[in-house]
């Protein structure tokens, strides 16, 4: 059943976390370079493992519980991913030249927020299908 809400949110959690990156920039650097997640590999690996665990999800249709974990399991992932940026803004060497954050540093809270759409939408299937056992 490919066709439930929660595989749109799980699709818009995998389109922001690996198509957006190549469109919005993370920060600008104390030169004026735009800073992209391409830039780093850690960010880009994050940004890319997010993506994958959305797009595992998505096919994992038959066992909600799994489902549910790997969407938990991505927000976690997420939520590290805002960690490091949150970490490289504060500590930067020379914090007052970073200018301007870009909007790539708010991409994670995004997709956290379709991701746990997707985790609601998840349980309440999964809660429908227990109600309906206990009827049989």
């Amino acid at each position: 059943m490919i066709q439930r809400i929660q595989t749109i949110y799980l699709l818009i959690a995998a389109g922001i976390s690996a198509g957006l990156i190549f469109v919005f920039p993370l920060w600008t650097a104390e030169n004026g370079v735009l800073v992209y997640a391409q830039d780093n590999f850690l960010y880009l690996g994050l940004f890319l493992a997010s993506a994958l665990l959305s797009l595992i999800s998505i096919f994992r249709y038959k066992n909600r519980k799994s489902q549910f974990m790997l969407g938990r399991l991505n927000i976690i992932l997420n939520f590290i991913l805002l960690g490091f940026f949150v970490y490289r803004i504060l500590t930067a060497p020379g914090e007052s030249h970073i200018s301007e954050k870009g909007v790539g540093v708010f991409l994670p809270v995004i997709s956290i927020v379709f991701l746990a759409l997707a985790n609601k939408a998840i349980k309440k299937d999964e809660d429908l299908v227990k109600s309906v056992d206990r009827l049989r």
